[in-house]
């Protein structure tokens, strides 16, 4: 399999039990999870050579966080130790017409704080087929930019495939400010992952006639989206998730992609989910992309492994995809039913 290397913050998550509201009852369950994090894991359980790059204070919290990383298997070489604090979210799971909430506390985080040259990136790179980041780094301050920056380009330079999944995060930055700093590193990508907000909160590019909300998508809308970035941005491929957000306990889950070199437009299966955990649904679709590249399989295939691998971990409670390369080969295939595995 394959040496990928992602790169990004690593947090602590702390949820209440169950569908309970913040602090309903005194407990709060610990995990760790993040974007490029939950890549990384995926990539681990789909059998490949895993690394993930960050930074972590030397105490006993950042200890646990590099070790939940190595029970998934996700390879920590370059994984730096400096800085106060590890970043926290608080995650409480919405049901029905309640939506779930994310509470952001990562000022000052370990990452955020981090210098450019701290990472040997070509030492980290070496052998790489693949390297992944997102948008949510870059939006931590402009030392967390910059080190992503370096990172884009040290791959660029080395002629490894860049995957870059916008991730627009309000809570942490507005839309100008993150067209400001996420343009130009676009253009270090070959595939740009995104939803509708993305593409318009990242890019200023909209998705005309589509509401989410009520679950029309225009089709010919995205295609022209995608179609935009890959011409803009100098970009190989677009992929787009499709969420329809019936409530907050079903779904309706399905992506499109744009390849630019042959000008095909691939449009998906579709899944109604019951959701159990939407947070990392979309980094599992990133990691299910990437083990269609590097694998070899073609666009249409590899489309649908991403699909089938992010509608299941959304029924796995926390960020982490617990599930295997068969699991999805088996719900790609058509075996859809949730029947007990004797």
């Amino acid at each position: 399999m394959a040496k990928t290397v992602c790169f990004g913050e690593l947090m602590l998550r702390l949820s209440p039990p169950g569908f309970e509201r913040l602090l309903q009852s005194p407990q709060l369950h610990a995990t760790f999870g993040g974007g490029e994090a939950n890549v990384a894991v995926s990539l681990a359980q789909f059998g490949h050579e895993s690394h993930y790059v960050t930074r972590l204070p030397a105490n006993a919290i950042g200890d646990a966080a590099i070790k939940a990383l190595r029970a998934e298997g996700v390879r920590v070489d370059h994984v730096q130790r400096g800085g106060d604090r590890v970043g926290i979210y608080f995650a409480e799971t919405g049901a029905s017409q309640r939506g779930s909430m994310v509470i952001y506390d990562r000022a000052h985080s370990a990452i955020s704080e981090m210098a450019p040259g701290t990472v040997p990136w070509s030492r980290a790179l070496d052998g790489a087929q693949w390297f992944h980041c997102t948008g949510i780094t870059p939006a931590l301050g402009t030392s967390a930019a910059a080190c992503t920056r370096e990172a884009l380009q040290a791959a660029k330079v080395a002629h490894i495939p860049v995957s870059l999944d916008l991730n627009f995060r309000s809570k942490l930055w507005s839309a100008a400010e993150a067209q400001r700093v996420m343009r130009p590193l676009v253009q270090c990508a070959d595939v740009v992952i995104a939803n509708e907000e993305d593409l318009q909160s990242v890019l200023g590019i909209e998705v005309e006639n589509t509401d989410v909300m009520t679950g029309v998508f225009n089709v010919v809308a995205y295609r022209a989206a995608a179609a935009r970035v890959a011409a803009e941005f100098a970009v190989k491929r677009v992929a787009v998730t499709l969420r329809e957000s019936i409530s907050a306990s079903e779904n309706g889950w399905s992506a499109v992609m744009y390849d630019a070199a042959s000008s095909t437009f691939l449009q998906s299966q579709r899944y109604t989910v019951r959701v159990v955990d939407r947070i990392g649904g979309g980094d599992s679709f990133a990691a299910g992309l990437i083990h269609g590249f590097v694998t070899g399989r073609d666009l249409e295939a590899t489309l649908k492994f991403a699909v089938a691998a992010s509608a299941l971990k959304q029924t796995i409670p926390g960020d982490f995809n617990q599930v295997s390369v068969s699991e999805v080969e088996r719900l790609v295939n058509g075996d859809a039913s949730g029947r007990v595995q004797r």
